[in-house]
């Protein structure tokens, strides 16, 4: 436990930055599985607006920090793959 003021401050903000990264990433992976059972219903005006959201909250999150921006593309390219594929 830190005993400098400091510190304690940087705990505090450390503890909230890492609820803040964990929404991003839970809420990447939500719509991540609803734009695969958008997909699976073939619905493509749904599927559309699922991708959009996806695509906008990886952009979000890569710059914020919560995830890496790699990270974020390679996931942007397997929804695109997705989408395309149910497409065809």
């Amino acid at each position: 436990m830190p005993n400098i003021k400091q510190q304690k401050k940087r705990v505090r903000t450390a503890a909230q930055e890492r609820l803040e990264n964990l929404r991003f990433r839970s809420t990447a992976k939500t719509l991540a599985r609803r734009l695969q059972a958008a997909v699976a219903e073939g619905d493509d005006a749904r599927v559309a607006d699922e991708h959009k959201q996806l695509i906008s909250w990886l952009d979000r999150a890569a710059a914020r920090g919560a995830i890496h921006k790699n990270t974020a593309a390679r996931r942007k390219a397997q929804a695109d793959r997705l989408v395309s594929g149910s497409r065809s």
